[in-house]
């Protein structure tokens, strides 16, 4: 049986999103409070920068963070018996 998709009403910076998906409230409530910090990081470093920016330097980090968690993964599946 497949998990229910469902829909979160989150505030990010001010703004209302609707995100859609079928993790549980908890761990959506843990992402957005992670995008707030990381967002809220940029903005003390660069104060000047855009929203537009600050969130695509967020997607940088997220994306290059989740290869990194991918490359590793690879490396332990490499070692295990086959």
């Amino acid at each position: 049986m497949s998990e229910q998709v469902r829909r979160f009403k989150v505030e990010i910076d001010g703004q209302t999103y609707t995100v859609i998906g079928k993790h549980s409230p908890e761990h959506m409530k843990a992402v957005v409070d992670t995008v707030e910090e990381q967002l809220n990081q940029i903005k003390e470093m660069m104060p000047s920068l855009s929203k537009e920016k600050a969130a695509i330097l967020i997607a940088l980090n997220a994306v290059s963070d989740q290869l990194e968690k991918q490359a590793q993964l690879n490396q332990l599946n490499d070692k295990l018996p086959k």
